[in-house]
């Protein structure tokens, strides 16, 4: 045989074992969108196959398609008297089955006969059946596919309308001007505290999230007039939910990224049960980044961080019984007598050494049991415990660059258990009305305990100060009616009462959707919404002349709003999506002064610190209002793109009664991303790419002179949030490259964050060091390389 011949046939074997046929399993479970209980005999079908391939669910709901070809795949679930489903384009990979979270079907008021209509990407769909306007479902794949997002829920989100993120190092949601503040996380039913790294009580975002995406099934995310089962939030809510461990098979995963070095593991607890476990540890990798000399924004400190979730699910005979939990450790050391003057530290200041330790654990059990066909209760209890230990040392320089000394001048720990439970009914009657019901109970225990040096002496007074604990209570029920196929009206009540101020808080919430043509509806929503003001600030301490200490914020009352929406959405074909929504947010009852002033808490998580302010009264007030645009094309023939937009004002009012910007007032907002993907062989290379603009935030300036006579940074608050920071861009480029073999897959991948390097302005500061105002700027180019491993 000659060379030409040799290397002929050498092409063809290789292009053949390429080619070769590589199959995996899809499973999945079927369920009546309303009652939540499993369908038997529905049917499924995976489309574009020669012969047609399908199944139908066993007693439990459950179905299993055998030998599906990997690669994009679409499916159509039917049952009679139910609207059809169909999914399209999931991805089928070699190394790991395809476990579908629950599929919910809803039943036809109109007919006892199988309903055909333009079917509806299941991203338009949330889970939540009772939220009609500004929701929103997104699941695993998205969060690992958008440019720039890191396999972080909430840096994924910050491309839907009127949502913004706070800066380019931390996950904090900006929603339609909201402060982050107002964002309400839940897991498995269970209200949790912010799930992220180097949080602290009050916030609810943080550098690093400790959610793992691999563990994610289908979630929604929530931007106004939410449902009633949502309570003591004003600006938006991630409903998260976990999906279960392969009931059949062992599976594992390993990956390397940003968030960490990562190892997964989940299957059957045991041959004989449908019981199974899924489990994800993951430990820091910014050292390995450091190494390599990439700026993240924490000057010469490099954070350590860990954790671990985990998810056991037992399905019973009547119902299912879940074990899940999430607990995470960081700490990091902000040494400005260690850092290079030149180097930008967006945490951390040249004038402080700052050593900080983060805990979060928590731990839940979710039981549902179906009494019939139509009725099931479920019950979540769980318990968490956050804990932000804090110490601060100021540093004196005898010149520009030389320091003489360092004292303590802080000490911080601020710890907080919960005990919560969730109880819920939920009664489908028929198929236009189902009612659901439930209460809340959150028995929070305190530890805060908050010391500052007083100025020229070597004690300490107490900033905040409490031991003790307090019960948040949540009462809720909302009423499902539907007029017919075309209009569905959702009425509803919320009742909370916090127990430490005695505050009370009845909201009313409705929404309805019109489906006037198979393919178009409009909606509207109401909903009036309390929050809790930011829970440190109620154990805000005053030292009276006496030298008694008093705690003069605890009496404060719950922030009150309320939130006016209106939505036109229209399907342009069976993977493209327009939507519009207009909104009005009336604020109330914001913690101020309690004399004339600019201070309102609606700016509060601008900064990483919450205010110490005393002698707050529920006198402030606030405006959100916009107009939102999406279009949004899902993924099929092996692409897909979204751009959205926002044009919006958010306005606030202190107790000086002057109408001023908002510290989150951006005014625009505009995103476009997309992507493509090429099969080459059985290997799928992808590239995705997003492009993101929004307006400058506003910011009180500086008063130089007076910040240089008192040796610390003292702002303009006659003139607060007047200047405006210049606009921000920022362009992501994310490239990945999947090889199937048999049963492993790998995955390549390259997410470079800011292409074009643009240091977008962040804050501008006082530098005591050299008595001079700078803006601190962003990062720049942060490339993040990725490796995933199925197997």
């Amino acid at each position: 045989m000659n060379r030409i011949s040799f290397t002929l046939l050498l092409t063809f074997c290789t292009f053949a074992v390429l080619g070769q046929s590589q199959t995996q399993n899809i499973r999945g479970t079927i369920i009546d969108k309303d009652s939540k209980f499993p369908i038997i005999g529905a049917n499924v079908v995976l489309l574009r196959t020669d012969p047609p391939v399908g199944t139908v669910t066993d007693v439990n709901g459950d179905f299993e398609l055998k030998n599906v070809p990997i690669g994009r795949q679409s499916l159509k679930f039917t049952f009679i008297g139910y609207k059809e489903v169909v999914l399209n384009n999931v991805a089928v990979v070699s190394g790991k089955e395809l476990s579908l979270h629950s599929i919910e079907l809803e039943e036809s008021v109109t007919a006892l006969q199988e309903i055909v209509i333009l079917a509806q990407n299941e991203k338009a769909v949330v889970n939540n059946e009772m939220a009609l306007v500004s929701a929103r479902s997104f699941d695993i794949e998205e969060t690992g596919r958008f440019a720039g997002s890191l396999n972080d829920p909430a840096r994924m989100a910050a491309n839907f309308a009127g949502v913004a993120s706070a800066n380019d190092g931390r996950n904090d949601v900006i929603i339609r001007g909201n402060s982050p503040g107002g964002v309400l996380w839940r897991l498995e039913g269970l209200d949790i505290p912010s799930p992220n790294h180097y949080g602290s009580l009050g916030a609810t975002g943080g550098p690093v999230s400790m959610l793992n995406n691999n563990q994610l099934a289908k979630s929604d995310f929530l931007t106004a007039a939410f449902p009633a089962a949502y309570g003591n939030a004003i600006a938006g809510v991630f409903d998260l939910q976990l999906r279960n461990g392969n009931t059949n098979n062992h599976e594992f995963l390993a990956q390397a990224g940003f968030n960490g070095f990562e190892l997964g593991a989940e299957g059957p607890l045991s041959q004989d049960s449908r019981a199974s476990y899924l489990i994800n540890y993951r430990y820091s990798t910014l050292g390995f980044f450091d190494a390599l000399g990439i700026d993240f924004g924490t000057g010469a400190a490099v954070p350590e961080y860990q954790d671990l979730s985990f998810k056991l699910n037992f399905p019973r005979k009547n119902g299912r019984l879940s074990i899940f939990g999430l607990g995470g450790l960081s700490d990091i050391e902000l040494l400005g007598s260690e850092e290079d003057l030149d180097q930008d530290n967006l945490f951390g200041s040249e004038t402080s050494d700052v050593y900080n330790s983060n805990l979060l654990g928590l731990a839940g059990i979710s039981y549902t049991h179906f009494f019939n066909s139509t009725t099931f209760a479920k019950v979540v209890t769980g318990f968490s415990r956050t804990e932000d230990d804090t110490q601060v040392d100021s540093l004196v320089y005898s010149g520009p660059e030389s320091i003489e000394s360092i004292f303590r001048n802080q000490n911080i720990l601020y710890q907080q258990d919960r005990f919560t439970t969730h109880l819920l009914l939920n009664k489908k009657f028929n198929a236009r009305n189902t009612v659901v019901a439930g209460a809340i109970l959150d028995q929070y225990m305190f530890n805060i305990d908050h010391d500052i040096r007083i100025p020229n002496s070597d004690e300490f007074r107490k900033n905040r100060d409490f031991d003790g604990s307090s019960l948040l209570s949540k009462y809720y029920a909302q009423w499902q009616h539907k007029f017919s196929d075309k209009v569905v009206i959702n009425p509803g009540i919320t009742y909370q009462h916090f127990a430490l101020s005695g505050s009370n808080a009845i909201e009313p919430r409705i929404g309805l959707k019109y489906q006037f043509k198979p393919n178009q509806s409009f909606n509207i929503g109401y909903g009036r919404h309390n929050q809790l003001q930011p829970v440190p600030l109620y154990f805000q301490t005053e030292q009276l002349a006496n030298g008694t200490a008093v705690r003069t914020n605890e009496d404060l009352d719950f922030v009150q709003s309320d939130h006016y929406v209106m939505g036109y959405d229209r399907s342009l074909g069976n993977s493209m999506r327009m939507k519009i929504e207009a909104y009005y947010q009336d604020i109330s009852d914001a913690g101020v002064r309690n004399r004339p002033s600019s201070f309102s808490v609606l700016n509060v998580g601008a900064d990483f610190d919450i205010p110490n302010e005393n002698n707050l009264v529920n006198g402030g007030t606030g405006e959100n209002y916009g107009l939102e645009f999406t279009l949004e094309k899902f993924f099929s023939r092996q692409y897909y793109f979204l751009l959205t937009s926002s044009l919006f004002e958010s306005k606030y009012q202190g107790s000086d009664g002057i109408s001023r910007n908002t510290a989150f007032n951006g005014r625009y907002i505009f995103n476009l991303l997309g992507g493509k993907e090429w099969n080459i062989g059985n290997n799928i290379l992808a590239i995705d790419a997003r492009v993101t603009g929004a307006g400058g935030r506003y910011y009180t300036p500086v008063d130089l002179e007076a910040s240089q006579a008192a040796g610390r940074e003292i702002l303009q608050e006659e003139r607060a949030f007047s200047e405006r920071l210049s606009d921000y861009f920022r362009a992501d480029l994310k490239i990945s490259y999947r090889i199937n073999k048999a049963k492993i897959t790998h995955e390549w991948g390259l997410d470079l964050r800011n292409i074009t390097n643009r240091e977008n302005d962040f804050n501008p500061v006082y530098n005591r060091r050299t008595n001079e105002v700078v803006i601190e700027k962003q990062t720049g180019l942060f490339p993040v390389p990725m490796y995933k491993l199925y197997f």
